[in-house]
């Protein structure tokens, strides 16, 4: 097992805030995990209580990136990945899927919350063949990002990035797409992107479920149209079937016909 957790000082120390609900929490609450608070439950229930299929986009994202990851390993061959928004550890964290196929691939994990720092170390546990590190880092510092994850991964070979409804929380439509652009640019030839976010125009009870819970004193997450989500892939060659609702993303064979939902997303190859 190859551990190293990487910490910027007293960021890696903030305290956990039990009496204001923190979206990460939420999500691992929907997917049936159990570290969260009851504040948290409570913003859970209220948004569910609005919009059920919160709870089905939750795991339908997870089932997504599930996805990408085998074919990455298994198909593409790659053997790295920097997963930046990693959430709360939860089943089948990336490590997991890839190291199982591929027990030699190592994996960078950044997140800036406290909570999930002080779970890292389950994110950590690597096969003993490859490595995991996590960054305590803000996806608004792409440059720290980087300087840190080049502590564990090659960037001269090719590299998967991992952003998995984390785009949502970048309120500037703009700056978003930057901190894309700025990331992948330190990628060589053959890396992979992989984007899944919330996604407007589909369900508007969705959308009223997620006013809702920006103006509940959480950290706002922005929905975005299937268009501005495509666009996160500009100059990269998007893998069929291109940006769609997560569950059409190449559904296993065998598996319940998918439906439509508000969250989208892809893979795509740089170039």
């Amino acid at each position: 097992m190859t551990e190293h957790v990487t910490t910027p000082g007293a960021a890696a120390h903030q305290k956990i805030d039990t009496s204001v609900p923190h979206s990460a929490r939420i999500w691992n609450y929907w997917l049936g995990g159990k570290d969260n608070y009851p504040v948290d439950e409570e913003a859970g229930d209220a948004y569910t209580a609005v919009f059920p299929g919160i709870v089905t986009i939750a795991r339908s994202s997870r089932a997504f990136l599930k996805r990408n990851i085998t074919h990455l390993v298994a198909e593409a061959g790659i053997r790295q990945f920097l997963d930046v928004g990693t959430g709360l550890p939860t089943a089948e964290n990336t490590h997991q899927v890839a190291q199982r196929i591929a027990p030699e691939t190592r994996i960078v994990y950044v997140d800036n919350d406290p909570m999930v720092l002080a779970h890292a170390r389950a994110l950590l546990y690597s096969a003993p063949e490859g490595a995991t590190a996590y960054v305590d880092a803000n996806v608004l510092d792409p440059d720290r990002i980087l300087a840190a994850a080049a502590e564990t991964l090659d960037f001269s070979r090719p590299t998967a990035l991992i952003l998995s409804n984390i785009l949502g929380h970048v309120a500037d439509y703009d700056e978003a797409r930057s901190i894309v652009d700025r990331l992948m640019g330190a990628l060589p030839s053959g890396s992979y992107l992989s984007v899944n976010d919330g996604s407007l125009g589909v369900d508007p009870v969705f959308e009223q479920a997620q006013n809702a819970y920006n103006e509940s004193g959480a950290v706002p997450y922005n929905l975005r149209t299937p268009e501005q989500i495509t666009s996160f892939f500009d100059g990269l060659e998007l893998l069929d079937p291109g940006v769609v609702s997560v569950p059409l993303w190449r559904p296993e064979a065998g598996s319940p016909e998918p439906q439509v939902i508000g969250e989208h997303g892809g893979l795509a190859r740089k170039p």
